[in-house]
């Protein structure tokens, strides 16, 4: 009855989440299964980002409803960002849905379960439904424990590290602000020992998270000497012995002020890698939108970090088929994607969020136009990701040793710019920084030969 597994959708946020979770679970005496045929706990972490993946997580608790009627101790809960927007009306769907938890009380996810395994092992007739989703002053506190090492597991090389949660910037299209409400951030105190803690236990590379994560601190600590907080947290993780690499999401384009981006010129340990949203490349799409920025503004931000590090990798977020866009919007957006030269990027047809402004907005673009918006960009995307790999044959690049692939034969890692490399290697080098000699490429992997002498033996 203390097997539970947490399958989790949507941003590494709600990875973030999961993780714990399950290290609150653990240190409560649950066990974190791998398979969730073999669980008593079912928990699925959600996101409301777009309505397919809600329609995804309603699918598996619909199906996973079925479990109940041959074991009726097996709890079934949804967490996270659709508990938080659909709160008890889910249980119109799925009335045996035993545990519905908003994105503020995560940390009071071990009690819920222990009451409802102990009603269980009492023979108490289970009533109503458990369902919180009621805001919490400093939840953003509560979401820092990691799993505890296993012996026999992989060591961790990276690990997520929630700064900031919650968001003001009301953007037309989103339901994040209903869903993690206004913006709140940890100490930073707080938030340095934790990547301290981390890097004591073998952790080679941070990655800092937020809904807007450069807003971090902005009502809580000072500018000192033009430098803003989220700079500052930066420069004191940087200053972290044993933390090798540090990367950030998601910001927001209105947080690339001249300290930042000076900051990737003056700080080696954060990663030549940005991820830049930026939605639609036409200004009109843009205020629509409410992204208080333009397409002119982000390209000189783009420039200027190019400026400091010509090497900058870049990823974004595009959404196309957002009411009201027309053939030249889209084209202004197809232009400044190809004039930025993405390496990567998260490009989704516009989903209507029934609460956000953009909801009762005329002129609904059709499926069929959104789908073909769509594809052209992932044609696009594809073809640059495979020609910036390409520029890397014959090159070598610094690598982090994460761990075995995925088929177990040879290992895997990443680039300073977010590539993914395969390679063979010896266990001993799991969280270590090696050359890697380039020489494959495909649209989304890179495959090469360690070049240090030796390194490259298995046995």
């Amino acid at each position: 009855m203390n097997r539970v597994f947490i399958k989790t959708y949507g941003c590494q946020m709600n990875e973030r989440d999961s993780e714990a979770v399950a290290a609150m679970l653990r240190a409560r005496g649950y066990r974190i299964v791998g398979d969730e045929n073999d669980c008593d706990v079912l928990l699925l972490n959600t996101c409301s980002v777009r309505d397919a993946a809600e329609q995804k997580a309603i699918g598996k608790a619909g199906y996973a409803q079925h479990r109940k009627k041959k074991n009726p101790d097996f709890i079934l809960g949804i967490l996270g960002c659709m508990a938080q927007n659909r709160g008890a009306e889910l249980l119109d769907r799925l009335p045996d849905v035993d545990l519905i938890v908003g994105t503020q009380k995560f940390h009071q996810v071990p009690d819920y379960l222990d009451n409802l395994r102990a009603a269980r092992a009492a023979g108490v007739p289970v009533g109503a439904s458990i369902v919180d989703i009621a805001e919490e002053a400093g939840s953003q506190n509560t979401i820092r424990d990691h799993l505890e090492p296993d012996a026999e597991a992989t060591p961790q090389v990276g690990a997520f590290v929630s700064i900031q949660q919650g968001c003001n910037m009301d953007c037309a299209f989103c339901i994040v602000p209903k869903t993690r409400g206004d913006e709140r951030s940890r100490p930073m105190d707080e938030i340095v020992a934790e990547c301290r803690t981390l890097a004591e236990r073998g952790v080679r590379e941070i990655t800092l998270l937020g809904q807007i994560v450069t807003s971090y601190g902005r009502r809580d600590y000072v500018h000192t000497n033009g430098i803003s907080p989220f700079v500052q947290l930066l420069e004191r993780v940087h200053a972290i012995s044993g933390i090798e690499r540090i990367r950030f999401t998601s910001p927001h384009p209105r947080g690339f002020k001249q300290d930042l981006v000076e900051a990737y010129g003056r700080l080696p340990k954060l990663c030549g890698y940005v991820h830049l949203p930026m939605q639609s490349g036409s200004n009109r799409i843009l205020r629509a939108m409410n992204r208080p920025y333009t397409r002119e503004r982000y390209l000189e931000i783009v420039n200027a970090l190019r400026a400091v590090r010509s090497d900058m990798y870049f990823s974004t977020d595009i959404i196309v088929g957002f009411p009201g866009e027309t053939e030249e919007d889209f084209q202004q957006t197809r232009e400044l994607f190809e004039a930025v030269n993405y390496d990567m990027a998260y490009i989704f047809k516009y989903s209507i969020r029934t609460g956000t402004p953009a909801a009762t907005l005329p002129d609904q673009v059709s499926e069929e136009a959104k789908e073909a918006r769509n594809q052209l960009l992932l044609d696009l995307l594809q073809k640059n990701s495979l020609r910036r790999n390409d520029l890397l044959l014959g090159t070598v690049e610094e690598v982090l040793v994460e761990g075995p692939a995925k088929n177990g034969a040879r290992f895997t890692g990443r680039t300073r710019g977010n590539r993914v490399a395969i390679f063979d290697a010896h266990p001993r080098l799991i969280g270590s920084l090696v050359p890697l000699k380039i020489e494959r490429a495909s649209v989304s992997t890179l495959y090469g030969e360690l070049v240090l002498s030796g390194v490259a033996e298995v046995a």
